[in-house]
């Protein structure tokens, strides 16, 4: 799962924070019409989208093929309930001492289309630390690496969809769409089914984040609700007296209203 992109032909790094924001200003214009015009909205990511130079890099060109799940599950990892410690929500334990950084609670519930809760659910995180870095090797961004921060766990929902993560608010951090290109603040997810083709990533924002303008991957759902839905809400009564700020968000994985999935895994 890479974080910063560090494939991208160096070209493409030469457009300005102007040029991108033009761009994008420009996409976004032509869907407002289509709209006025009857079109339906968009829930989803456009999987060529200019500004996110490294789109067309990033999903297949060619004609899918249906794989063989039970094959592929001889050569992926397994897990059951069991597997899955209560302790792994927390990613401030860890490690021997306390990480760096705003102690925050996220919390929600998986959902389909219909409201009903998704019980059962593998739910996975990962996320840069409070300096905006990742615990990776591909990531050489100049931030310091909080050893008691790894920034990974997983939990499993419960009866009424629910979850909770505790963590450390991430920070932004550069990326190289192009010149002086910063990704807003984010956690990663992913959810699985039933089996590990089951599987579906998407990104968490917080809100009143001022990069949300300028950020091709955000601004590639070209529908602002549906933009929206991946913003989580300050929830006060998530908060924990003296001890740690709370967001709710909510999972929707299917119908008109649901959360926006990446198409692959390993973006940013």
């Amino acid at each position: 799962m890479s974080t910063n992109n560090k494939t991208l032909d160096p070209a493409a790094t030469t457009a300005s924070q102007e040029d991108i924001s033009a761009e994008i200003s420009s996409i976004h214009e032509v869907y407002r019409q289509q709209l006025l015009s009857g079109m339906k909205a968009e829930t989803q990511p456009r999987v060529d989208f200019a500004p996110y130079r490294s789109s067309l890099l990033r999903h297949p060109t060619k004609n899918l093929h249906h794989a063989d799940p039970e094959t592929i599950e001889l050569y992926s990892p397994a897990f059951g309930q069991r597997d899955v410690h209560a302790l792994e929500s927390d990613l401030t334990i860890q490690h021997n001492g306390e990480p760096i950084g705003e102690r925050i609670v996220v919390s929600g519930r998986v959902l389909d289309g219909d409201g009903r809760p998704v019980a059962g659910q593998l739910v996975e995180v990962w996320q840069a630390n409070a300096a905006g870095r990742y615990v990776h090797k591909r990531d050489q961004h100049p931030a310091p690496i909080d050893p008691n921060f790894t920034g990974v766990g997983r939990t499993i929902t419960g009866a009424n969809g629910e979850y909770s993560f505790t963590t450390i608010k991430p920070a932004p951090y550069p990326w190289k769409n192009h010149h002086n290109a910063w990704r807003p603040a984010h956690i990663h997810f992913s959810l699985f089914g039933t089996d590990f083709t089951q599987r579906m990533i998407t990104q968490m924002y917080f809100p009143g984040d001022p990069l949300f303008a300028l950020d091709p991957i955000y601004q590639s759902i070209t529908d602002q609700d549906a933009r929206d839905r991946l913003v989580a809400t300050y929830d006060q009564s998530i908060t924990s007296h003296e001890w740690a700020t709370g967001y709710n968000w909510d999972i929707v994985l299917t119908g008109s209203n649901r959360t926006w999935m990446e198409e692959e895994e390993g973006e940013h």
